[in-house]
């Protein structure tokens, strides 16, 4: 069964920067994997997404600011989050982009103003 594994949130002020990491286990990494977030009392929201090939989405919110990437070789998708707003403030997941898997854990990502 698939497994995410999110990591490398925190707290930082706005205009700071976080790198997520998110390990794909018990499935080959060949398939589209996107971030998805989800802010206090609010519905889960997809931010952007990375094809098998490395082809990128990205939300209007993320565009600019945010990128992603990913190892093949170590099953891992990378978030770099820079120029950080308070409105960032979510718990992020990583999930499949066409497809899905339970839900990991996420990683938490609060921005102070």
């Amino acid at each position: 069964q698939v497994q995410f594994a999110e990591s490398g949130g925190g707290s930082v002020q706005a205009g700071g920067s976080l790198r997520l990491s998110c390990v794909v286990t018990g499935s080959t990494f060949d398939k589209p994997i996107a971030w998805y977030r989800q802010a206090p009392e609010k519905q889960r929201e997809w931010v952007v997404s990375i094809g098998s090939g490395g082809y990128t989405y990205y939300s209007d919110s993320a565009k600019g600011r945010f990128t992603i990437s990913r190892d093949n070789a170590k099953n891992t998708v990378f978030l770099e989050m820079n120029s950080l707003k308070p409105e960032d403030t979510a718990v992020y997941y990583c999930n499949g982009a066409g497809w899905a898997a339970p839900w990991g854990q996420g990683t938490q990502v609060a921005v102070s103003s």
